[in-house]
């Protein structure tokens, strides 16, 4: 099997497995960013402040042929293809100055991946030791290779690809090529993905979600696109941080895919958000967030260069972590949801097979998007496992998955609305406040809810407690908060509408079906 190692290279000038901090230093001595005053490594990414995925390629060979869903998010290329822009990427980087790190993906013993990373600039590799885990594997041909090389543009005639930046991912020889592409964010995703790919056939349940632990011992897993929550509410200064994006669910517990945290930047406050505040600091990397002239302050209102304003930083910026990555099996998991029609309950308590539904669903709205040409606004989405760009296999494998792990477990699922209220977004409505959704959040995680007294929401047939300490109890049945009834009527109607429509692409069992939204009792 084809890897990559030195005497292929032919590097000029390697530095091989520096430390986080050796990695932020050469950077700033090559003048690839500067220090904000909190001690950030602060960078800019140029045109591509986001993941762009009608650059992602997946090689189609014999491993991925009948096992990739093949179409507009996961696009297909050629091994020729790929083994001609492989080449040249390695003659382009055997001419430059390279870093060369081994890190692992995966906190688990039995579920992990070593990876070699070379990049042509300091700050990319800085980025994945934040990121991925800071433990290094034998060489072997277990070992994943990424090759970044955003100093070579990729040719759309001459390449096969759409332009002239392309992320390509080779299963079988186990290589992700990036070409064009300085977002850093391209390679955690890319390696992601491939954890997504791989696990289902261990019967372990890869997920976009942040996980993590009370004082007791419990777990809870928070499910969401970018936007919605997950990193703001599991950086829960009264608990203890597994991750805030990736993880895997065996019958063993839960584990870390990664070493680190990505959280977004806009609008960030200590009051609000003090656990993430807090971690930027020496050795963490801040993308595209501007600096005030005179101070190197972060202005995190700032959006000038993107919404998508991003700030990784190591575990270890986090004073409550759970040291070894990983714990149980979880006995709460909170799907969250940026509902911009404000019809969705604050807060509903799922049945499995409603819980198979939503998470199929993902519906959710693009705040602050992370991929490139979404443009600044804000709109609906319905996007497979709270992260279809990221889930290679077809839906129904990673939806049969999270039946079992919850029929197992015997965990509760709750749908968590941080969304809007009381009207939908620019139509009088107004969004939950994070002291209110930390509020519902306290209200599952103590137990609260899982005894509460339960209504039933026509329409999407959810079930709403008809109170919660902290929390306006006209808030959690959502006609009330509205004062135009029949607005409120015509706007649940339109999302049902798109809800039923969007499920209707699902070949999965008649009691999941059933489980979604009825459109003859709304």
């Amino acid at each position: 099997m084809e890897t990559l190692d030195m005497s292929e290279l032919e590097l000029t000038t390697t530095h091989v497995d520096l430390s986080l901090s050796e990695l932020v230093e050469k950077a700033l001595e090559r003048q690839e960013g500067v220090l904000s005053s909190n001690g950030a490594l602060t960078v800019t990414t140029g045109e591509r402040s986001g993941r762009s995925p009608k650059d992602r390629f997946i090689v189609k060979d014999d491993t991925t042929e009948n096992t990739v869903d093949w179409g507009v998010i996961n696009q297909a290329v050629s091994e020729e293809q790929f083994a001609s822009l492989w080449n040249r990427a390695v003659a382009h980087i055997n001419e430059r100055e390279a870093f060369v790190s081994h890190l692992t993906v995966g906190a688990s013993e039995k579920y992990h991946l070593p990876v070699k990373v070379v990049t042509e600039t300091a700050w990319h590799n800085a980025f994945c030791h934040c990121l991925f885990i800071e433990k290094s594997s034998p060489e072997s041909d277990q070992q994943w290779t990424i090759l970044n090389v955003p100093s070579l543009k990729t040719v759309p005639f001459k390449d096969g690809v759409n332009s002239d930046a392309s992320l390509l991912i080779n299963v079988t020889q186990k290589k992700v090529l990036l070409c064009g592409l300085r977002y850093a964010g391209e390679m955690k995703k890319a390696m992601f993905s491939m954890m997504n790919f791989l696990l289902p056939t261990h019967r372990v349940l890869p997920m976009h979600c942040a996980s993590n632990v009370g004082e007791n011992g419990d777990v809870a897993l928070f499910f969401g696109l970018s936007g919605t929550g997950k990193t703001t509410l599991s950086a829960d200064p009264e608990r203890f941080l597994i991750g805030d994006d990736e993880h895997g669910w065996s019958k063993d517990g839960v584990f870390n895919f990664e070493g680190g945290c990505y959280a977004k930047c806009i609008d960030l406050s200590h009051k609000n958000e003090p656990v993430i505040w807090n971690a930027i600091k020496n050795n963490a990397i801040m993308e595209n967030v501007v600096l005030k002239p005179d101070s190197l302050d972060p202005d995190y209102t700032d959006t000038s260069l993107t919404q998508n304003t991003r700030a990784a930083y190591p575990l270890e910026h986090i004073e409550k972590r759970v040291l070894e990555n990983q714990a149980g099996e979880p006995q709460n998991v909170l799907f969250l949801t940026c509902d911009l029609y404000g019809v969705l309950p604050p807060v509903s308590k799922l049945t499995k097979e409603q819980a198979a539904y939503y998470f199929l669903s993902g519906y959710t709205a693009l705040v602050g998007s992370t991929e490139v040409g979404q443009g600044t606004g804000i709109k609906p989405t319905f996007s497979t496992c709270f992260g279809a760009p990221f889930f290679p296999r077809p839906a129904s494998v990673y939806a049969d998955l999270l039946m079992e792990r919850v029929e197992e477990s015997g965990c509760n699922v709750y749908l968590v609305n941080t969304g809007w209220s009381g009207g939908a977004y620019g139509k009088g409505g107004e969004r939950f406040t994070i002291p209110v959704t930390r509020s519902i959040v306290k209200g599952i995680l103590s137990g609260e809810l899982e005894n509460a007294e339960y209504q039933t929401v026509p329409g999407f047939n959810l079930q709403v407690p008809t109170a919660l300490g902290g929390v306006d109890s006209t808030l959690l049945n959502p006609i009330d908060s509205w004062s135009d009834k029949a607005s409120f009527a015509k706007a649940q109607k339109d999302l049902m509408e798109q809800f039923a429509e969007n499920f209707k692409k699902f070949d999965v069992a008649e009691a999941i079906v059933k489980a979604g939204v009825d459109l003859d009792n709304a």
